[in-house]
């Protein structure tokens, strides 16, 4: 018969054992459970088409379909609350974007803290938004609009996708940057603000470049600046607000991937090799590029250090610009 001290030794040994194994288990790569990217909009949109193309390279590089699952709503607040809900185990990832990363936690009451409840993996796309008006307002380059903003305080206005978006928040900092007080005209999408700025009922509205540029094109909007250091490769006659006369202006939209917070640091390495394996495939990078989209593969670190800068720079703003969310 065994003694206490035998019992309890033997039972360490199991619990030990049985730790280890669980452990291992955890930092299995690829994961034993099916594999969901998340996307916090609907499908057909920017982040929905690189989300896919991005999850279809993964998927043939590690032997295992990665599915993308469009949860939308409250503009992507809903895709990010459920993932730093969801099981840590690397099998639930999140294909996560600027507004609900770095905007929403300053702007509104959020059920989630993107620092704490969210692991950074990777970057993972960026674009600029361009700044487009009508043809009623009679101006040709940004530093028209700006003598007419400053003119006519309080009078110009300007579109974007909803209160907190990417491009409310680029207005927000032209304000500042600017020294002018336009004023913010939120729409439910970009399809509607579209629509009212050809009808000539908004005087601007900082766009995505896929949804003005037909519009530029075609003669109907004037394409003032766009809103990245630097000018995109698809659009190199458009100069950068930056370069217009206010240096180290950036306002970019973009999308990162993320995980549940306490996701074992080892499956996140692993996530981090192999999306920035992805993101550096000349196929997809091609394949991102046609959609007006620049990858931006990174290490954790320095997405880490990417997002704090950038939740640093629109917490000034919001607060600055007073912003609420209504």
């Amino acid at each position: 018969m065994m003694n206490k001290r035998t019992l309890l030794h033997a039972a360490g040994l199991l619990a030990c054992t049985l730790g280890l194994g669980s452990q291992a288990q955890a930092q299995d790569f690829p994961p034993r459970k099916p594999v969901t990217l998340v996307v916090g909009f609907a499908a057909g949109g920017a982040a929905d088409a690189a989300a896919r193309l991005i999850a279809k390279k993964l998927g043939e590089n590690i032997g295992q379909s990665v599915v993308v699952d469009n949860k939308g709503g409250a503009g992507g607040n809903i895709a990010h609350q459920y993932v730093a809900n969801a099981a840590a185990d690397g099998s639930v990832l999140l294909f996560g974007s600027v507004g609900p990363l770095t905007i929403a936690p300053h702007l509104m009451k959020v059920n989630y803290d993107p620092f704490k409840e969210l692991a950074p993996i990777s970057g993972g796309v960026y674009f600029p938004n361009v700044l487009v008006v009508h043809k009623g307002t009679g101006v040709k380059n940004l530093a028209e609009f700006v003598q007419l903003a400053r003119k006519k305080p309080g009078s110009v206005d300007f579109a974007s996708t909803g209160a907190g978006s990417a491009s409310h928040l680029a207005g927000e900092l032209f304000n500042q940057r600017a020294g002018v007080d336009m004023v913010h005209v939120p729409y439910k999408g970009g399809a509607p603000a579209l629509q009212d700025l050809l009808g000539e009922r908004v005087a601007s509205y900082f766009s995505a470049p896929p949804t003005a540029m037909p519009h530029v094109e075609a003669g109907k909007l004037i394409p003032l600046a766009t809103t990245g250091l630097t000018r995109p490769a698809y659009l190199p006659g458009i100069p950068t607000v930056a370069e217009s006369g206010f240096p180290g202006f950036e306002a970019l939209n973009w999308y990162a991937f993320v995980a549940p917070g306490k996701t074992p640091a080892p499956l996140l390495d692993r996530w981090n090799q192999e999306i920035v394996k992805v993101l550096n495939d000349p196929g997809v990078k091609e394949a991102l590029n046609k959609h007006g989209l620049t990858p931006q593969p990174t290490t954790r670190a320095e997405f880490a250090a990417f997002m704090k800068k950038e939740s640093a720079q629109w917490a000034a703003i919001i607060k600055e610009r007073k912003l609420t969310a209504d």
